[in-house]
């Protein structure tokens, strides 16, 4: 492929566009900014039609880094610059169990274990704060080893070889905190954010019940929330939504194209959503999720795509298809 550029009196230049390194060098010091479609990584290469413009003899070369899905590949996410706060608290009524949705058994084990121990693993996470009822503590405790069933469902979902899962194990040193949940998720989210370390840079927030959440998925989230400040994982909407009235009559049926199912995590940055809650608080708001509380501030929040697969357990019927997600072979 080739395109023709033109700058200003000087002669236009022939270039092509091929596979190859992330920067793009250019002559007369310009810079062109490719359509997302064009920009997982391409080399430029220059072909001058005219060449008896002195300036040509010297040019000077500029750089254009490109990215995959128009994120800045130069946006870094710092070890241990992270706070997770893992909301355990809530009651799982829908459930209808004896115990919270999220200590329930899946394969064996309690639901909110699995997320915990994808971020223990991330190299970006400094510290885990659990915002559960005190009496639940020990099942988060323990930290030095990953049990046996988590290296199972690791090495068979993710096709991980199982001795680099368990030479893994080794290396997770985050700090573990607990703070006591609220009335309502934005009281358990701000009692979480009371407990992070003063330096963290990015605010991490996740459902326990969410057990498959993908450690590339959260990787991206957090570069976005570093990138734009707010960002929060989601997908498309998949099925026809339409707004009803108080009697169930159809009002309206929304345009599926601009809908988008919101996960978790949810990635702010600290002063941001302190400077939420303040506004939140002050005007007696309440909020369903955590990005709300910046959406108040009118600052942007990103929508990070992520996979379906990332399901809320929160009814016996989610609870046989995360089964069926780890083990489907079964």
């Amino acid at each position: 492929m080739s395109l023709t550029l033109q700058f200003g009196s000087l002669p236009s230049v022939t270039a092509s566009l091929s596979a190859s390194p992330s920067s793009i060098p250019l002559s007369f010091g310009a810079t062109l900014e490719l359509p997302s479609k064009f920009r997982p990584s391409f080399a430029l290469t220059t072909d001058y039609i005219s060449r008896d413009v002195d300036s040509l003899k010297s040019p000077k070369f500029s750089t254009i880094s490109c990215s995959a899905g128009g994120s800045d590949t130069e946006v870094v996410v710092k070890e241990k610059s992270v706070s997770v706060v893992l909301l355990a608290g809530g009651k799982g009524k829908r459930m209808g169990a004896s115990m919270p949705k999220q200590y329930l058994p899946l394969l064996g084990q309690p639901i909110a274990l699995y997320s915990f121990y994808t971020f223990s693993r991330m190299p970006e996470v400094k510290e885990i704060i659990v915002v559960c009822d005190p009496s639940y503590r020990d099942i988060f405790e323990g930290l030095n080893m990953l049990p046996t069933w988590y290296l199972f469902c690791k090495t068979i979902k993710d096709s991980i070889p199982a001795s680099v899962v368990l030479d893994a194990r080794d290396n997770i040193h985050i700090d573990l905190k607990f703070a006591l949940p609220g009335k309502e998720r934005q009281d358990s989210v701000y009692s979480g954010l009371e407990a992070i370390n003063v330096n963290s840079e990015l605010v991490c927030i996740h459902d326990s019940a969410r057990p498959l959440v993908e450690t590339p998925d959260v990787a991206k989230v957090l570069k976005d929330g570093k990138r734009i400040g707010a960002a929060v994982l989601g997908v498309p909407a998949k099925a026809t939504i339409k707004e009803a009235n108080a009697e169930s009559f159809v009002v309206k049926t929304l345009d599926r194209k601009t809908l988008w199912e919101m996960q978790t995590p949810q990635v702010i940055e600290p002063d941001l959503l302190r400077k939420g809650f303040e506004l939140v608080n002050r005007e007696g708001l309440e909020v369903t999720d955590d990005v709300s509380i910046v959406e108040h501030l009118k600052h942007p929040v990103y929508i990070t795509e992520g996979s379906y697969t990332n399901i809320k357990v929160t009814t016996p019927d989610d609870l046989l298809l995360a089964e069926r997600i780890l083990n489907p072979e079964d």
